[in-house]
């Protein structure tokens, strides 16, 4: 009555599939290593728009910590935009990086990466205090 299914089923073609799966540890990885650099990005930013010696030290600080969970692939660097320093703009900076160093202090403390975990920490007690709020 029916003629027998004679291909594989796709979802178990999917389990055999010869492509690289990636462990737990390797994305948490990851997702710090886009974090940082996303905070770095934001530091840049806010390096062009208020210089100040903590914000170059923040990047170099930030820079090198990507390239080691990168393998020692260096961080890609974009010349911030030009734009004149409006103060709810550079508020939003420092908004921006607060919350991406939140992010990076969760995901770092998870991975027990202490270098990390002390480099967000600075980040976003620093965002926190350029912003008046309470660092936590």
């Amino acid at each position: 009555m029916y003629e027998p299914i004679r291909a594989k089923s796709v979802h178990s073609m999917t389990a055999d599939a010869d492509f690289p799966h990636r462990t737990r540890a390797e994305e948490l990885q990851i997702r710090l290593a886009g974090h940082l650099t996303a905070l770095l990005t934001v530091t840049d930013e806010l390096r062009a728009l208020t210089p100040s010696p903590e914000l170059d030290e923040a990047g170099a600080e930030l820079a090198e910590q990507v390239t080691r969970l990168r393998d020692g692939a260096a961080p890609l660097r974009a010349a911030p935009s030009v734009r004149v320093a409006d103060p709810e703009h550079i508020d939003s900076l420092h908004h921006r990086a607060h919350t991406l160093a939140g992010h990076a202090v969760v995901i770092a403390t998870y991975r027990d990466d202490d270098e990390a975990v002390r480099l967000a920490t600075e980040c976003r007690d620093r965002h926190a205090s350029a912003l008046g709020l309470t660092a936590a």
